[in-house]
């Protein structure tokens, strides 16, 4: 399948009992998890024999999965003890991402605050990240997937241009990947409401990060204009981005064997209706 559509679904019962459950339920064919708290800092571990059977679940099906890190996440903060709990979820959460089989993990580009310098930030980032990075060995090893942010603050990372400077902070190593979340890149002033915008947006990627490099999409209409700088998400064709920005990307051959994940409202709820919707746009183009 060229391009498998699904959701962040609710982990509640268990991995299998709770999360696999709900995904079956609005018809996933690939979906995103948080292993634990998204407000807060406990690292949760896992339950090895859960663990193995979702593992072990997800192979026969030929599921993909992925992990969201925390909200809390900031590799930016100037406060001490926030930047080490970041630098200490991130890699507990690549950890719950091998042992569950998961092909990546979702971190939020950060931003930095106060009188606090972005030079600094940035350093932040790199000592933080590169050591982790570094402990990643081999193909199917998980991901550690970039999420630029809407531009809200004081971003280190608000929209595509931003990933070079970010990437360059980490050697563009071959683990770090990229999650295009389409609202973020849509608030930070991407042109995903034109014709060709979303096909421009892409290949700006590719040209940044290089092939191979863009990992996962969000894919979120917006509720709000073109660069207003809010991470509001809409159902996709509601919101001011539009259906034919999707259909482009489908198309685009950057996204050939990257999932599609929906976080708009109601999108995991039985009564989804931005689903069968992506599935119907990828069918459209003879994918389906």
């Amino acid at each position: 399948m060229r391009n498998p559509v699904g959701t962040h679904v609710l982990v509640g019962k268990g991995l299998v009992d709770g999360a696999v459950a709900n995904a079956d339920l609005v018809g996933c064919e690939t979906f995103q998890v948080f292993t634990g708290n998204p407000r807060g800092w406990r690292l949760t571990e896992g339950k090895p024999a859960e663990d193995v059977r979702f593992r072990d679940l997800m192979a026969e099906r030929g599921t993909r999965t992925f992990i969201h890190a925390p909200y809390l996440v900031n590799l930016g903060s100037p406060t001490p003890a926030t930047y080490e709990s970041s630098v200490a979820s991130v890699a507990h959460n690549l950890k719950r991402a091998a042992e569950i089989g998961a092909e990546g993990v979702v971190v939020h580009t950060g931003s930095y605050v106060g009188d606090a310098d972005d030079r600094q930030a940035m350093k932040q980032v790199r000592e933080g990240l590169l050591p982790i990075l570094e402990t990643i060995e081999g193909d199917a090893a998980p991901w550690l997937l970039l999420e630029p942010t809407a531009g809200q603050g004081r971003s280190l990372c608000a929209g595509v241009e931003d990933l070079a400077a970010y990437l360059e902070a980490l050697d563009f190593h071959p683990k770090a990947g990229i999650c295009l979340d389409t609202c973020h890149v849509f608030a930070a002033g991407a042109p995903l409401d034109e014709p060709g915008g979303a096909t421009a947006t892409v290949d700006r990627i590719v040209e940044i990060g290089g092939p191979g490099r863009l990992r996962l999409i969000h894919a979120n209409d917006s509720m709000d204009v073109r660069g207003a700088f809010k991470d509001r998400h809409q159902r996709i064709g509601e919101g001011h981005i539009g259906e034919a920005a999707f259909v482009e990307l489908f198309r685009h051959p950057a996204t050939e064997g990257v999932p599609f994940i929906l976080e708009t409202p109601d999108s995991r709820d039985a009564s989804t209706r931005d689903i069968p919707l992506l599935k119907r746009l990828r069918q459209g183009l003879g994918d389906g």
